[in-house]
């Protein structure tokens, strides 16, 4: 199963595609899709749902997995992520790609088995699930393989569940 995790953001929306075979997870390809300060939101949106649909094509995913956004003391900022998550999401039902959400807290607790780790942890995580030489950079690029990776644990167990209930 190939999966994509997605750490959105309007500025900097981290990516990470990684593969889970059995019980091995593979990173494929990851990086951010970067937009540039004070160029109008509806071309920010756009270059995002550009750039998020073209990675889905190269690199054809199974499923998508999004971080959920949660409570921040910037609106102004929520509405700018809710709506890079929109465009991403939309990208991804446009393709025909199952989408998956997880909150921050599940994410870590996927990742590093304790929901209220610190960021540090999580990257160390990321680094040692994937064999990685070095914490991927910028920041939203290691929280982006951890939402996959989160997904990939998630759809592991789900279908180890699904084997036993035969469903």
């Amino acid at each position: 199963m190939r999966v994509l995790g997605i750490d959105p953001g309007i500025a900097i929306a981290g990516f990470g595609f990684v593969d889970y075979i059995g019980h091995k997870l593979t990173p494929v390809q990851y990086g951010a899709i970067q937009t540039e300060a004070h160029t109008p939101s509806e071309e920010r949106l756009l270059q995002i749902y550009d750039s998020a649909g073209a990675l889905m094509d190269r690199y054809k995913p199974d499923a998508v997995a999004v971080e959920k956004l949660f409570f921040n003391r910037n609106v102004t900022t929520a509405f700018a992520v809710g709506q890079a998550r929109g465009v991403i999401i939309l990208a991804a039902a446009q393709r025909g790609l199952t989408v998956a959400e997880y909150t921050p807290l599940q994410v870590k607790q996927a990742v590093v088995g304790y929901g209220k780790a610190e960021k540090r942890q999580v990257q160390e995580m990321v680094k040692m699930f994937l064999r990685l030489s070095a914490v991927p950079k910028p920041d939203d690029v290691a929280d982006a393989l951890a939402v996959a990776i989160c997904h990939a644990h998630s759809a592991g167990i789900s279908n180890k569940i699904n084997e036993v209930t035969g469903r």
